[in-house]
């Protein structure tokens, strides 16, 4: 199986670049995993393609302002930092830019002292092992000093930092939001529950590795990423009596799939706990857990469009994205949703 199997054109002002007023009133597309049949909607109507034996499964994870702007301690040199993994003791892996500058023992200074960073080790693909010292609590410093850390293919300024965060987001941890779940608002979320509908939420904090490109032509030889995940006991109850009760499981993105797929085992049973995934899902995966998915429109080539080909058959992904262009859908993080069922 090859990357270039999963490429499609996609002009460049499909790309959103901000994220609509009304979260809920971005397009939706359906699509029929057994016969490829799509239709458009809004994402509002997702209420009405939900039943009551369903369980929505939502990542309640927070994206942190990871992104520092900092200089090099006794220079002007500027440095920018991004905090991809918490490690111990204030030690932060991170992606620093321009690398080379930091070398072991460069410290970096961030709000004019208010931040100090050291770097005491460089790691796989060069990223940086920050230790950070500082006076009073870092969530505060963090949420002072840094920015949200948007993809690099939306460039304009995001005018409200809440809107690159679910309205159910709680756990501090993620480099990227679960960009899915953006389209929920809690009048929506009520909806679904006043219908039935069972709502479990487990835990993964997103990590860069899900955006990088795929640089191998052999899909079978690219390297994901690890990523924590935490589900808690009673969620892997909800999850597992609806399973069990014939009802189906309905992941709300691919950070929420990847988790119930890779804490699930061969019986379709998922197991409570926390623990680092590297999951790759790509055509030929069968899914223990997942019955349908609620996703956005995704990079080309990348490994969530090879996801998502898995569940709905790789043919009937790219003839609906060729339809998604068509239509002039928007795509990637502040763009329109897909419900693949």
């Amino acid at each position: 199986m090859k990357t270039s199997d999963f490429y499609y054109e996609l002009p460049q002002e499909l790309i959103a670049q901000d994220p609509l007023e009304d979260r809920s009133a971005s397009r939706l597309m359906t699509l029929d995993k057994t016969t490829g049949r799509v239709g458009h909607h809004v994402f509002r109507e997702i209420v009405d393609f939900l039943t009551p034996q369903d369980c929505l499964v939502l990542n309640n994870t927070k994206v942190i302002p990871a992104r520092l702007f900092g200089s090099r301690v006794g220079t002007e040199a500027k440095i920018e930092v991004l905090l991809l993994k918490r490690k111990e003791h204030d030690i932060w892996e991170t992606l620093v830019k321009p690398g080379k500058k930091c070398k072991i023992g460069t410290r970096i200074s961030f709000g004019e002292g208010l931040l100090t960073g050291e770097v005491v080790d460089v790691v796989e693909d060069g990223n940086r092992l920050i230790q950070f010292t500082y006076e009073g609590i870092f969530e505060e410093i963090l949420d002072q000093l840094g920015q949200m850390p948007l993809p690099p293919y939306i460039t304009h300024q995001l005018k409200d930092k809440n809107r690159y965060q679910t309205v159910y987001a709680k756990h501090d941890g993620s480099a990227a939001a679960p960009t899915a779940g953006l389209h929920f608002t809690p009048q929506l979320l009520e909806q679904i529950r006043d219908k039935g509908v069972k709502i479990a939420e487990v835990t993964l904090h997103v990590g860069l590795g899900t955006f990088r490109p795929v640089k191998v032509e052999d899909v079978t030889k690219h390297h994901m990423h690890s990523e924590f995940y935490i589900i808690e006991e009673s969620q892997a109850k909800l999850i597992n009596d609806t399973k069990q009760a014939g009802g189906r499981i309905v992941s709300v993105g691919t950070t929420s799939c990847r988790t119930l797929e890779s804490a699930s085992d061969e019986n379709g049973i998922l197991k409570a706990g926390s623990g680092w995934t590297d999951i790759f899902i790509y055509p030929g995966y069968r899914f223990k857990m997942v019955d349908a998915l609620i996703t956005n429109f995704h990079l080309p080539e990348s490994t969530l469009v090879m996801l998502v080909s898995a569940l709905a058959g790789k043919d009937h992904i790219m003839a609906a994205y060729e339809e998604a262009v068509r239509e002039r859908y928007r795509f990637f993080s502040f763009g329109d949703a897909m419900f693949i069922a």
